[in-house]
């Protein structure tokens, strides 16, 4: 496994939808004292049930936090990955069982708390079936293609493929917990 510092000042994370990005970026952001950048935030806009923003304002979000020296960036959004991995110093890739991941969604979507890493300011969340199809059966294959997607870019990357894995990573790294 790559040492954390040898993922150096631009980090992303990657991995299918509610599997820990954003608890881990913040983790990471901490754990370094740089900043954690949230893609569901400049994808969504703020105080509503995550409508997504006009693609040119998402894209200009992205692409200018991207020119940053120091990131921890969480979210895939593959049409803007090649230009965010051009940037990236390091790359972690995190996937666990869509089970798990579908139980994060309905806990973190009912609980709805504004300190949720990640969490969009103002959000009214509510469950929705798109999101429960997306989790369950959409995505099914995104690890392999984002774990493609890293290999071909260079980055030394680290991969955690269960939460036991992911466990493993925090206390290896001794990053500290996100509630």
């Amino acid at each position: 496994m790559h040492s954390l510092e040898s993922l150096g000042t631009r980090i992303v994370v990657l991995g299918p939808s509610n599997a820990g990005k954003s608890t881990l970026a913040v983790a990471l952001s901490r754990k370094l004292d740089i900043a954690a950048i949230h893609l569901d935030q400049f994808q969504h806009l703020p105080n509503t049930d995550w409508k997504p923003r006009p693609e040119a304002e998402f894209a200009r979000l992205h692409d200018d936090a991207i020119m940053g020296e120091r990131w921890v960036m969480d979210g895939n959004y593959s049409r803007l990955m090649p230009q965010r991995l051009e940037r990236a110093t390091g790359a972690i890739l995190i996937t666990s069982s869509r089970w798990r991941r579908l139980a994060r969604y309905i806990r973190r979507t009912t609980v709805n708390r504004a300190e949720r890493a990640g969490h969009l300011e103002g959000a009214q969340d509510s469950i929705k079936w798109d999101m429960i199809d997306w989790i369950l059966f959409k995505t099914q294959n995104s690890a392999t293609k984002y774990a493609d997607a890293l290999r071909r870019s260079g980055l030394p990357t680290v991969e955690c493929h269960s939460a036991k894995a992911l466990d493993e990573l925090y206390r290896r790294w001794d990053l500290p917990p996100v509630r």
